[in-house]
């Protein structure tokens, strides 16, 4: 061989390079898919965060005014008075102005008396905002807030 077959010869071939950029995108999709686990496992954590806090506000209220929230009322009552009790406090019992949605952008669900025997309890539908589920599908309720 030459040396000007030597000083040529310096270059990637093609081979060489889809093989980096196979291994790159590998890469990539590995840490993508636990970054996404990240995430999820994060708003489960948000969701009961939240859960607890109007679990305790709807507490709250029963101990300001000697009653629970309606169904009717639902969980609005925490930010608007409804005006037919006494003790309700000026500022509402959130920080909002309106009640926060769960991690996915669902509503939560007020519901009195339900099957667990409990006066009320407040639930995320989870990620598919439907009833039921499992992983990230399954309904969170307040009243299993840690």
């Amino acid at each position: 061989m030459t040396d000007l077959q030597k000083k040529n010869n310096k270059g990637f071939t093609i081979l060489e390079l889809m093989a980096v950029i196979v291994i790159i995108g590998l890469l990539s999709a590995a840490v993508s898919y636990k970054f996404m686990g990240v995430i999820d496992k994060a708003k489960v954590t948000k969701t009961k965060a939240d859960l607890k806090s109007l679990h305790n506000a709807v507490l709250q209220f029963k101990m300001d005014t000697g009653r629970y929230p309606t169904a009717e009322e639902g969980l609005s009552v925490l930010v608007e008075d409804p005006g037919d009790v006494e003790g309700y406090s000026s500022d509402g019992y959130l920080e909002t102005t309106s009640i926060p949605k769960d991690a996915w952008k669902h509503e939560y669900y007020y519901q009195e008396y339900p099957e667990s025997g409990k006066p009320f309890v407040i639930i995320s539908w989870g990620a598919d905002g439907e009833e039921g589920g499992e992983g990230y599908d399954q309904d969170l309720y307040s009243t299993d807030a840690e």
